[in-house]
C-alpha cells in the first residue's frame, strides 16, 4: 500500500472510528476501525472511486457482522408465558443520540433493544447522514427495506407508538398464522406473512445459518411443520415468539419481528448446550 493511501486513510480514521463507536460501543470501535484498514490493504485500491464512502461502508459493515455476533452470543432469550397487556411507551431520548456527551444509560439500553439492521440503518442515516442507497449496499437489502428499518428504530427510540403494534393480540394472531400454515403445509400462507426482505438468523450451536427473502425463509419453515405443531406462543425478551417442545423439553425458540401485520425477521436459537435449562413459567 503506498504512502498517499495509508495518509488518506489516517485522515479518515476519526471519522471511522466515531461511525464504529456508534454502531459497536467505544470498547469495539478500534478493533472495527483496525479490520477496515485490514480490508483496505487487501483491497484493489486504484479501483476505489470514492475513498471515503468506501471506508463507511465496510467499517458500516464490520460492525454490522460484529453486532449480529454479539446478538446472537449474548441474547438472554428470556422466556415468559404470553400476556396480551400493551407494550407500554418510552420516554423520548431521540435528540441524545447526536450528542454521545448526553447520552445516558436509559437510551443505551433503548439502542440494545434495536435488531443490528435497525441500529445500522438508524445511526447511519438519522446521526451520520447517510443516503438510503448507501444504507442498503451495507445491510444488503433494498432501498425500501433499508428506510423502513430505520423507521421502526426510530419509533422505538422515540418511544412513540408503532402503527403495527396496537396490542400483542394483533402480534399473537400473526403468530397463531404462521404456526398453522407451517403445521399445514400452507406454502401461499406462509408466504403471504413474511415482508419480501425478511431474514431468518438461526443458531445451531455447533453452525449457524441466515437465511434472506420470504421465499428462501418458508421453504424451511415447510420443514418445519412437525416443530410447529408442537409449539407454544411465549414471549421472548419481551417479543413474540414460539417455544418447539418436545417429551417436555423446550428444542428450540423462534423470536418474530413483525411490523405492519408482516414478518420482517426471526431468529432462531436451536442450541442444544443453551436450550438445555430453558424452561416456560408455568407451562413447563
Amino acid at each position: 500500500m503506498d504512502d498517499d493511501l495509508a495518509q488518506r486513510f489516517e485522515m479518515e480514521r476519526p471519522r471511522l472510528r466515531s461511525i464504529a463507536a456508534r454502531l459497536v460501543g467505544a470498547a469495539d470501535a478500534d478493533d472495527a476501525v483496525q479490520e477496515t484498514w485490514l480490508r483496505l490493504a487487501r483491497a484493489r485500491a486504484g479501483e476505489i472511486e470514492n475513498l471515503p464512502a468506501w471506508l463507511t461502508t465496510v467499517v458500516s459493515r464490520v460492525s454490522l457482522d460484529r453486532l449480529r455476533a454479539r446478538r446472537t452470543r449474548d441474547r438472554s432469550w428470556q422466556v415468559e408465558p404470553w400476556r396480551d397487556e400493551p407494550v407500554a411507551e418510552q420516554a423520548d431520548p431521540a435528540e441524545l443520540v447526536a450528542q454521545s456527551d448526553q447520552v445516558g444509560v436509559a437510551l443505551q439500553i433503548v439502542m440494545e433493544t434495536l435488531s443490528p439492521a435497525e441500529r445500522i440503518a438508524f445511526l447511519l442515516h438519522d446521526v451520520f447522514g447517510q443516503p438510503f442507497e448507501e444504507i442498503a449496499i451495507v445491510l444488503d437489502r433494498s432501498t425500501d427495506a433499508a428506510r423502513q428499518l430505520a423507521s421502526r428504530a426510530r419509533r422505538r427510540v422515540r418511544g412513540a407508538p408503532e402503527p403495527s403494534r396496537v396490542g400483542r393480540q394483533r402480534q399473537r394472531r400473526v403468530v397463531d398464522a404462521w404456526l398453522a400454515a407451517a403445521q399445514g403445509g400452507d406454502f401461499s400462507g406462509l408466504l403471504a406473512l413474511l415482508h419480501d426482505d425478511a431474514v431468518l438468523n438461526a443458531d445451531y450451536g455447533a453452525t449457524t445459518q441466515r437465511l434472506e427473502g420470504a421465499e428462501v425463509i418458508v421453504g424451511q419453515a415447510m420443514l418445519a411443520g412437525r416443530l410447529a405443531a408442537n409449539s407454544l406462543l411465549v414471549l421472548l425478551d419481551g417479543r413474540p415468539g414460539v417455544a418447539a417442545m418436545m417429551h417436555g423439553r423446550v428444542v428450540s425458540l423462534m423470536a418474530f419481528d413483525i411490523i405492519d401485520d408482516r414478518i420482517l425477521g426471526l431468529e432462531v436459537l436451536a442450541d442444544p448446550d443453551r436450550l438445555a435449562d430453558v424452561g416456560i413459567p408455568g407451562m413447563t
